[in-house]
């Protein structure tokens, strides 16, 4: 078959732009571009302009080439963009977090929560069974010592004492009549004995006489021994009817009801506490603290605290006590420690629940420094031993930031707490401390904008 001149001739579309000449978008580029990585993008968008232009259907690849060109191109400019942040930032010098040398206090304490009572409190009961009848004060009340606080009825008791008060005036009455039977068989013994001497009456007579008059006396004792026991009997239930009026044994707040006007009191087996009276003008805070720490704890250490209603409120007072008997809380070993603070304002109320600060040591106008720029001279440092002085022959380092160089200092230190350590030698306030390990930023963000791209893609 011949060829044939008249056949139409088609033209190739024109390759979109992302298939234009390479080179001719090569000039945006920076020069320090990789070649290696500008070789490889080059390469896939040739590949993919050289399947659009030998299709044997170029028409019916437009949209596809419309719809994939913008990917290919982002893809490209993302690449051009990483590598043009690595060749030209990549040499970004580090940076060190630092942190300066201050003047100030240092403070080394141990913290315990609290709770505050009374320094001198008392339960008031009643010694006796009865209704309470009359109670005289309400809670928040302030009684003297010796004020009527409460009543209880008084009926049956009153009732024992009038009995046993008839008892004893009747024991008294026939004591009476004893004593005058035995004066009587006294003189009838004495007049046989004189009729004896002159042979008037018999042996038997005598005898019998001398026999009533022992009795009569014996009768008189034992009356006298029923009286002494009445009156001992009345003398308790004038005791129980004077329980019945309940004072205030001292002065000070009513803190707490515990019964109620109308309630039956049983004091069979121990005294029912019917209020509880408490001097407010001095409390004790109950601090518990760890074992760990109250190895450190001692007798007139100073103490300081603030409550949650008053955060910035700061009392202070020494340590008067460390308790010997520990309270186990969920398998957690606790040691009571009391100190005594003065509540003339009455701003401290019983069961507050406190934050407390026991001062360890302190030292005032300082050179301080963060715990974090110390370096161990010897070996990596170990967790502090609460029971151990901070800060005793252990060797420190150092490295301080001066004019753009960084130098490795020893320092000797004081105290150290979490946070802070207290400098004696070798540093110089104002000067930098590193506290942070180098950063480099150019590399930080060659990360993230290759993170971001490969996300894109």
């Amino acid at each position: 078959m011949g060829h044939r001149d008249d056949l139409p001739v088609l033209d190739h579309p024109a390759l979109p732009p992302a298939c234009e000449p390479l080179h001719a978008r090569d000039q945006v580029h920076p020069p320090a571009v990789d070649s290696t990585i500008a070789a490889a993008g080059a390469r896939i968008a040739e590949n993919a302009c050289a399947s659009v232009a030998g299709s044997p259907h170029p028409e019916n690849s437009r949209p596809v080439i419309r719809r994939f060109a913008w990917l290919i191109g982002l893809a490209l400019a993302a690449m051009a963009t990483s590598v043009w942040y690595v060749a030209g930032a990549g040499d970004a010098p580090a940076k060190f977090l630092t942190a300066p040398v201050e003047v100030g206090a240092i403070e080394d304490n141990v913290s315990a929560t609290g709770t505050v009572q009374p320094l001198q409190f008392v339960d008031v009961g009643t010694q006796v069974t009865g209704q309470l009848r009359t109670l005289h004060v309400e809670v928040g009340d302030v009684v003297q010592k010796g004020q009527l606080i409460a009543e209880i009825d008084p009926s049956l008791f009153q009732f024992k004492v009038d009995t046993t008060r008839a008892a004893l005036q009747t024991l008294e009455a026939q004591l009476l009549d004893r004593r005058a039977q035995s004066r009587l068989a006294e003189l009838l013994h004495a007049r046989n004995r004189q009729l004896k001497s002159a042979d008037a009456v018999s042996e038997e007579i005598l005898e019998q006489s001398e026999a009533a008059a022992v009795q009569a006396r014996a009768q008189v004792d034992a009356f006298k021994a029923q009286i002494e026991q009445t009156r001992a009997s009345l003398a308790g239930d004038e005791a129980n009817l004077r329980y019945t009026r309940i004072y205030a044994p001292m002065a000070g707040t009513v803190v707490a009801l515990n019964a109620r006007q109308g309630q039956t009191l049983v004091s069979s087996q121990q005294a029912p506490v019917i209020l509880r009276i408490a001097d407010l003008r001095t409390m004790t805070v109950w601090a518990q603290v760890s074992e760990a720490d109250v190895p450190r704890i001692a007798d007139g250490m100073p103490v300081y605290f603030n409550t949650l209603g008053l955060p910035k409120r700061r009392w202070e007072s020494k340590v008067r006590q460390v308790l010997p008997t520990p309270d186990a809380v969920n398998n957690v070993v606790l040691y009571n420690v009391l100190f005594d603070v003065a509540n003339a304002d009455a701003a401290l109320k019983p069961q507050m629940s406190t934050q407390v600060f026991f001062r360890v040591a302190n030292a005032d106008n300082t050179l301080i420094i963060p715990e974090a720029a110390l370096q161990s001279a010897v070996k990596p440092r170990k967790a502090k031993d609460r029971g151990e002085p901070r800060g005793e022959d252990k060797a420190y380092v150092v490295r301080v930031l001066h004019e753009g160089q960084v130098e490795e200092r020893p320092v000797s230190i004081g105290l150290q707490t979490r946070m802070q350590a207290q400098v004696l030698s070798g540093l110089a306030a104002g000067e930098e401390v590193i506290v942070g390990p180098a950063v480099n930023k150019a590399k930080s963000t060659q990360a993230k904008t290759s993170s971001g791209a490969t996300r894109t893609q």
